[in-house]
């Protein structure tokens, strides 16, 4: 799959059966669950769950990673995770296409890298659990487990059904080719052929 065509199966939802399986990983993507692990130890989940103490201490979460911060989102907290003993960590991120993401992706990468270097269990979340939190997700795998952008959409999207919205998409493309200089002459091959 080109990175061209890995964004409009997102933002589409088109089908593209994989050559080997015959089913495409982005399009038929797991229904999305309050939470689900999307890679050893990390998690990605909605609002209820980060507010459910019960399911979080259960699933043995250290580490929380909430992309939706802020007195007007989900106004959670150190303070209110104190009796859990978890790390907090909070990016306010609006969930538009015009929202710069960008500069939040290099220290949720190392939050949640740090967590599972020391064995943690990290939960990411935002208010669905599909766009902010995915976007984060991806750069994580992008930055710290050497995935590109397709291959960290087909990790975890055979997991929960993300769906960073189209500038969050952008941006991870910039990141990528930011990571992989060599990536960009492919991205322009790719789109020249995906022209023709």
């Amino acid at each position: 799959l080109s990175m061209t065509s890995a964004i409009n199966i997102l933002n589409n939802n088109s089908k593209c059966p994989c050559p080997r399986t015959g089913v495409c990983p982005l399009s038929d993507g797991k229904p999305v669950a309050p939470v689900n692990q999307v890679w050893p130890n990390l998690y990605i989940g909605d609002e209820s769950v980060a507010r459910d103490k019960t399911t979080l201490s259960s699933l043995g979460v250290t580490h929380i990673l909430n992309a939706a911060a802020g007195r007007h989102r989900i106004n959670t907290g150190q303070r209110f995770y104190s009796d859990l003993g978890v790390e907090y960590h909070g990016v306010e991120a609006a969930d538009h296409p015009e929202f710069n993401i960008q500069p939040f992706f290099r220290p949720a990468a190392q939050f949640i890298d740090s967590a599972l270097q020391k064995n943690g269990k990290v939960f990411v979340h935002c208010a669905m659990g599909v766009s902010r939190s995915g976007a984060l997700v991806l750069a994580y795998l992008m930055i710290c487990r050497s995935l590109t952008l397709v291959d960290a959409i087909i990790a975890v999207r055979l997991n929960r059904d993300i769906g960073p919205n189209s500038g969050f998409l952008e941006q991870l493309r910039q990141l990528e080719l930011s990571l992989r200089p060599q990536s960009r002459q492919l991205t322009e091959e790719e789109e020249h052929a995906d022209m023709s």
